[in-house]
């Protein structure tokens, strides 16, 4: 039985408060401090510290809006510099994070946008030392292929991730930490394709996503 779509979004909501909780916690504890510092220097860093949970905060709903939402209206096709602005916004922000962007493709259907921005989630997150994320998409007659590559000291991919992704657990053990997993691998099937999860070598994990045309 498939899962059902209040259950899914049951998942995404868990995720979404997860990633959600530090940087709006930090704005507002800085709030808090704001309101009891009357040195103007404490001020001025309590002030920038706001900014930056701000900031983050901001890329994290714009980030997630594309990659789980319906962005874009209701067009068939989302232009793929909303994606690269989207990763880079999550990632790059503090510089531990590299990316390389080597989708020449002008728009991809949602679909095919959801699954490249879900695996670059997870990969990404995977850096967890920081490091090089390398996302490459090539359109052939078969369809699309899309290969995201982290490259860095230390990669840690939860297990369980990476068997959602593959479509090796059931659909009532999927816990709300593999929601981007299990709609990437969800999008994909619907598709009539393939994810492929390469994490033999030590400092690097490929995700590759087959998507016929």
């Amino acid at each position: 039985m498939a899962m059902k779509s209040h259950e899914f979004a049951s998942l995404l909501c868990s995720r979404l408060c997860h990633d959600l909780l530090s940087p709006v916690g930090a704005l507002n504890n800085g709030i808090e401090l704001l309101a009891d510092e009357h040195d103007p220097e404490m001020r001025a860093r309590c002030l920038d510290l706001l900014a930056e949970s701000a900031r983050a905060s901001a890329n994290k709903l714009k980030f997630f809006r594309l990659a789980f939402g319906a962005a874009g209206g209701f067009a068939d096709v989302v232009d793929t510099r909303e994606a690269k602005a989207a990763i880079e916004g999550l990632f790059g922000g503090d510089g531990r994070i590299k990316l390389g962007w080597m989708v020449e493709e002008p728009t991809m259907s949602k679909a095919a946008l959801k699954v490249l921005l879900n695996i670059a989630l997870i990969a990404g997150d995977a850096l967890v030392r920081g490091g090089n994320l390398d996302v490459g998409a090539e359109r052939h007659e078969g369809g699309l292929d899309i290969v995201i590559r982290a490259e860095g000291n230390r990669i840690v991919l939860d297990p369980e991730l990476k068997q959602v992704l593959i479509g090796a657990v059931g659909e009532d053990d999927v816990a709300p930490r593999a929601a981007a997993a299990w709609l990437a691998h969800s999008l994909v099937q619907e598709g009539g394709g393939t994810i492929q999860v390469a994490d033999g070598e030590e400092g690097m994990l490929l995700i590759g996503a087959s998507l016929p045309a």
